[in-house]
């Protein structure tokens, strides 16, 4: 079994502030409750997840109704200092999931899906992307980031697979990779300028991508190919607010 972290410390955005009140990205009311209760309940529902630590702003966590096997703890002020927070609560070093808390359509077969590819690799960091036609054939019309690779255009997901005992070397290069993440174009450039060609000609491959994030973070990353796109539903702007609430209106 894991450990789960679920990173629910980001104010809200500017982008959604007019739709919303709330200060925090995670406590934004979707059918009736804080989005973040969904993401805590989807992890509570796979037989592989433990216990679940809940890392933002302790205080308003608090009037959430999570499950049972939730434990919260303060956040940091940047993303990286809450993932090394939630870290540093775990008590051991064992691998770990990562999850952000805007990600409310998340499901336990998608955790358990993507846990048991895992399983089938040996690395430091791993992490989800899927395709752009399965995420257009669950969620048409909704607007995604995506990258163009040799092999397809994918876009990312939002929950990770994380070895705890690599967070400390790679803190300052991860966050520029995480401040990034919506620029393809800068994030090649963090790659390299050979990448950044490849990536304009769209020749660039997964494993060279893969191996090239593994050499910068001094890390084996694994990518894995996920066929649930809501993974990558992750609520920063109004038009994914309104997708997410219309999911749940829908009966989702």
């Amino acid at each position: 079994m894991y450990d789960a972290i679920i990173l629910a410390g980001g104010e809200n955005s500017r982008n959604l502030n007019h739709y919303t009140s709330q200060p925090y990205e995670a406590m934004i009311e979707i059918a009736g409750k804080p989005m973040v209760e969904f993401v805590a309940e989807a992890l509570a529902a796979t037989p592989h997840v433990a216990r679940i630590f809940v890392a933002g702003p302790a205080r308003e966590l608090a009037k959430c109704a999570f499950p049972q096997n939730v434990i919260i703890v303060d956040g940091g002020q940047t993303i990286m200092e809450t993932i090394s927070l939630g870290m540093r609560a775990l008590g051991h070093e064992n691998l770990t999931l990562v999850v952000t808390a805007d990600i409310p359509l998340l499901t336990a077969a998608a955790i358990n899906d993507f846990l048991a590819q895992c399983a089938g690799v040996e690395a430091d960091l791993y992490y989800p992307i899927v395709t752009r036609s399965d995420h257009e054939r669950r969620f048409p019309g909704n607007k995604r980031t995506y990258v163009r690779l040799k092999e397809g255009t994918f876009t990312g997901g939002n929950i990770f697979l994380v070895n705890p005992k690599i967070v400390p070397q790679c803190m300052q290069v991860a966050e520029r990779i995480f401040d990034n993440r919506k620029n393809p174009f800068k994030l090649c450039c963090l790659l390299g300028w050979t990448f950044v060609v490849q990536f304009v000609l769209g020749t660039l491959k997964l494993k060279q991508v893969e191996k090239r994030v593994g050499d910068i973070l001094g890390l084996k990353g694994a990518v894995i190919r996920s066929q649930y796109a809501e993974l990558g539903i992750d609520v920063d702007k109004p038009s994914d607010l309104e997708l997410v609430r219309n999911c749940f209106t829908q009966g989702y």
